[in-house]
């Protein structure tokens, strides 16, 4: 079976446990170990905090906070999720930072933000970070799925 979801979410911190409640229950439905269930949950935690700290034009008092989109598509072995904002996007040198040597990343571990992508990128097999200037960001990453051993058992 293939598990094919998109939300549109209010760039507001009480959206994010919704899109991981909604995560989890798909993986528990597929019968997804829990250790990569919650792998990926936290995966997609770290992604739409992102989108709802750093996801769109600053507005003023009283206006909405704007919103994001998490898609997931839980198919055969693999899980993908794609969480989109439509802010400023990542500046480049952030970008040129996520690439440097292991040396600067370790450097870049004490720093104040951008720990939620390399956390990302150690919970999941890829990630690709789109940055659209002016228009937002695509945070994009898969993960390899096991099952649990009982999971033919409780879906048949």
């Amino acid at each position: 079976m293939s598990i094919w979801w998109s939300l549109h979410l209010r760039r507001d911190a009480a959206s994010v446990p919704l899109a991981r409640r909604l995560l989890l229950d798909a993986m528990r439905t597929e019968g997804v170990d829990p250790d990569i269930s919650f792998d990926l949950s936290v995966a997609l935690t770290e992604a739409c905090a992102n989108a709802v700290e750093h996801g769109g034009a600053v507005r003023g008092p009283g206006e909405a906070p704007g919103a994001y989109r998490v898609t997931a598509y839980l198919d055969g072995a693999r899980c993908r999720i794609e969480v989109a904002d439509s802010g400023p996007g990542f500046p480049a040198r952030r970008l040129l930072r996520r690439r440097a040597t292991a040396a600067a990343a370790t450097a870049a571990a004490t720093a104040e933000s951008g720990r939620g992508l390399r956390m990302i990128e150690q919970l999941a097999d890829h990630v690709h970070v789109r940055s659209r200037p002016g228009r937002g960001a695509v945070v994009s990453f898969d993960k390899i799925l096991k099952r649990r051993e009982d999971a033919l058992l409780s879906l048949g």
